[in-house]
């Protein structure tokens, strides 16, 4: 992954969780400006505030880096409460996903 996409997926991220730059330095201990100056290329976090960052949305770095998933933390949800249902109620709920595809792709 290269800077420009780092920084893109950082921003990603922290827009669907729906915070500012600013909270989030702050949250992770940074100095109010820090996530900004890395969104605007400024620098690159460390490795131990790269963790941190994994952490502050929940998510592996592993996750971080795969960008085909807008929202790793929903996934790792959907995940975690689809294997408690049955394979008709698995199967309901696929038919349901795929259906908001094709309306998606219909727009």
């Amino acid at each position: 992954m290269e800077k420009e996409e780092f920084i893109k997926r950082l921003t990603e991220l922290r827009m669907n969780k729906g915070v500012s730059a600013r909270d989030m330095s702050l949250s992770l201990g940074q100095s109010p400006g820090y996530i900004n100056n890395i969104e605007n290329g400024v620098n690159l976090p460390s490795m131990t505030v790269f963790f941190y960052i994994c952490d502050y949305f929940g998510i592996t770095p592993k996750e971080f880096f795969d960008e085909d998933n807008s929202n790793p933390a929903k996934i790792r949800e959907l995940d975690t409460v689809a294997k408690h249902l049955s394979s008709e109620e698995l199967e309901h709920i696929i038919t349901i996903i795929n259906d908001l595809i094709k309306n998606k792709q219909c727009k």
